[in-house]
């Protein structure tokens, strides 16, 4: 489930390329689940990644969206996709660096480049 394009007020596709700078650095999230097997839901996980973008840029959360969910092993990755309000996009990947109980942490990073908005 995407978060709503509301509530990612006006990311366009500069902000876009600043996120990617910001990612390309490396970004870090934490995510307690309740479960034997630890996954992350594809919405807790957009939810999740949005949040973390919007602290670390200052901006407001952008329209976040993950087809699948996160499972909790080491080295499992997951892509989800940042939409801008011009309609461009850009990849980014959610890696699992570790996984403590029910504690799934993980790395995100954006791909260099966005893709531009259909015509």
């Amino acid at each position: 489930m995407a978060i709503p394009r509301s509530t990612a007020a006006k990311w366009s596709l500069s902000v876009v390329a600043v996120t990617a700078g910001v990612l390309l650095t490396g970004c870090s999230a934490s995510v307690s689940v309740g479960k034997t097997d630890p996954k992350l839901s594809a919405e807790k996980l957009a939810a999740t990644v949005s949040e973390k973008l919007a602290r670390t840029t200052g901006q407001p959360e952008p329209d976040i969206s993950c087809p699948e969910d996160l499972a909790g092993k080491v080295g499992t990755t997951t892509r989800c996709e940042l939409t801008a309000d011009d309609g461009s996009t850009l990849g980014v990947t959610a890696t699992v660096t570790s996984v403590e109980g029910e504690q799934i942490n993980f790395d995100i990073k954006a791909d260099e480049t966005a893709t531009p908005a259909p015509n």
